[in-house]
């Protein structure tokens, strides 16, 4: 498997490294990442991709100052396009949003749209950018996943090397419609090792998999150094690899770090996240 942690893009980061915090509104600080560098790996042909989706970033620690230089804060949510060359680097998305700190603006509206270009500019895509204030609880409610849990399956486990073998059709892979999810989704950032844990939500029409192998596969990401985007791309492709789905949709909510958590979707027909979920360990 292709080790990516010293390409150059990545090792010019920030991540893993000291970094002084700036407060002042600053754009520059996006750091950009080619999507490409892992869609080689998968042997994904960025000019037709295998799949549809978006990545939705949620932002817990955004503040600003109003034009009287009275702070105000927010809940935001960042939808990227799959399609987008690029992705943010995590930690640089951090640095950006904190750079609002001290930074005067007219409205909520105003912090909404500047965002919204700056983001869109860095990937080369339409980044759609949505502001929640404290009180709108309703739209961060934490609900159930979906489909059949398959946490609690009696397994034995001795792999935690990501494990594509592992992946099987059910022994009488008769044709099905299922959605299933598991909490046990673990993998590491791919420069610092840190640990990313996520709940993941697979949705499938075609030959039934069977639920002990997707188990132990997706637990064989635990060692697995990758971007969250990038997970479930690997996941994606690899039940592909497994049997030729009809249809076919992974969802993952990863836990937040540094303020802000991930949630990619790719799907066969979709381009929208057709998932309203929410983990309560988010």
């Amino acid at each position: 498997m292709t080790d990516y942690s010293n390409a150059p893009e990545l090792k010019a980061s920030l991540l893993g490294k000291a970094t002084e915090y700036k407060d002042s509104y600053d754009p520059s600080l996006l750091y950009p990442i080619a999507r490409k560098l892992n869609r080689d790996d998968l042997q994904i042909d960025e000019r037709a991709l295998p799949f549809k989706g978006e990545d939705i970033w949620t932002g817990y620690e955004l503040s600003w100052l109003n034009p009287k230089g009275k702070p105000q804060v927010a809940v935001a949510t960042f939808t990227f396009p799959c399609q987008s060359p690029d992705i943010i680097e995590s930690k640089s998305f951090k640095l950006y949003l904190n750079s609002f700190n001290q930074s005067r603006f007219e409205s909520i509206q105003a912090v909404q749209q500047t965002m919204a270009k700056d983001l869109s500019a860095a990937t080369q895509s339409d980044v759609q950018v949505t502001l929640y204030g404290p009180e709108d609880y309703q739209h961060f409610a934490a609900t159930a996943l979906p489909g059949q849990c398959i946490d609690e399956l009696d397994i034995t486990v001795d792999t935690y090397e990501l494990t594509p073998s592992l992946l099987r059709l059910a022994d009488d892979a008769q044709q099905v419609e299922q959605t299933l999810h598991s909490h046990l989704l673990k993998s590491n950032c791919l420069i610092t090792s840190q640990p990313d844990w996520a709940s993941v939500v697979i949705r499938y029409q075609g030959p039934a998999l069977c639920h002990e192998s997707l188990l132990r596969y997706l637990i064989s990401f635990r060692s697995h150094n990758e971007f969250h985007e990038q997970c479930v791309e690997r996941i994606f492709t690899d039940i592909m690899a497994c049997a030729p789905m009809q249809s076919l949709e992974v969802y993952a909510r990863y836990t937040r770090r540094g303020g802000l958590d991930i949630n990619p979707y790719r799907a066969t027909h979709s381009d929208k996240t057709l998932f309203d979920v929410r983990i309560n360990r988010q």
